[in-house]
């Protein structure tokens, strides 16, 4: 195969829009907040922005908007495929872009973020990326850092950009301090408290596929162990 994409681009969801239309994409109403996401909306939109434009100027790259179906509220309405719609709509993604763009639907929190956009590159065009590139709030950075190594990916193949970060960023800043502990002891985020967040962002039960589509990493993805994973991995 061809390999001619080398470089993921991924942009994670934060939220879900459940607007009738794509005319008031800023409007909190059309979209399903907690409390703490008041006046968020207009920061994920950059970050499709910021990472539509990398997409764009990087023609050896593909890029996958990751976040599931995370809210009851939304019905079947996943985080990734209403960012593409938003995207579309704003004219972000042009016609070449859209030949390689897609989403992953399945991923919870910020570790599946990173996972599995890599096992959907994988699953759709066969191989794995050289070269990443994590769109996300920039006060999260540590936490993908952490998540790296976790998964052992060398920090030569990532690269983080944060556009923004929330407006009330002591609040965000205390609530990642609390993750970043409680992943000192659970680095795979699979269990106690990590894994309930889990659960309650996955109302409808969906299951993910990519024990299959992806062999080289099942082990990985079925792995529940407090120490750093040993087995072999793709990027080795």
């Amino acid at each position: 195969m061809n390999q001619k994409f080398k470089n993921l681009i991924i942009v994670a969801g934060h939220s879900v829009y459940i607007g009738r239309d794509f005319n008031n994409i800023f409007d909190d109403n059309n979209w399903i907040l907690f409390p703490f996401q008041k006046g968020e909306p207009k920061l994920y939109v950059e970050h499709i922005r910021v990472g539509t434009e990398i997409a764009r100027n990087d023609e050896s790259s593909f890029l996958i908007f990751t976040g599931g179906q995370s809210r009851k509220e939304a019905y079947f309405r996943s985080e990734s495929q209403m960012y593409w719609e938003i995207a579309n709509h704003l004219g972000y993604i042009d016609d070449d872009l859209k030949k390689r763009t897609t989403t992953e639907e399945f991923s919870r929190d910020s570790f599946e973020n990173l996972l599995f956009p890599i096992c959907r590159f994988r699953e759709y065009l066969g191989y794995y990326p050289e070269h990443i590139t994590m769109v996300t709030f920039k006060f999260k950075e540590k936490r993908f850092k952490l998540h790296c190594e976790s998964l052992r990916i060398p920090e030569s193949m990532i690269t983080f950009v944060g556009p923004n970060n929330p407006e009330d960023i002591e609040l965000a800043l205390k609530g990642e301090e609390k993750v970043i502990n409680l992943m000192k002891d659970d680095p795979y985020c699979v269990h106690g408290e990590l894994l309930e967040k889990k659960r309650q962002r996955n109302p409808w039960n969906r299951q993910h596929g990519y024990t299959v589509s992806c062999p080289e990493l099942k082990d990985l993805l079925l792995y529940q162990g407090k120490e750093i994973y040993k087995g072999k991995l793709p990027w080795d």
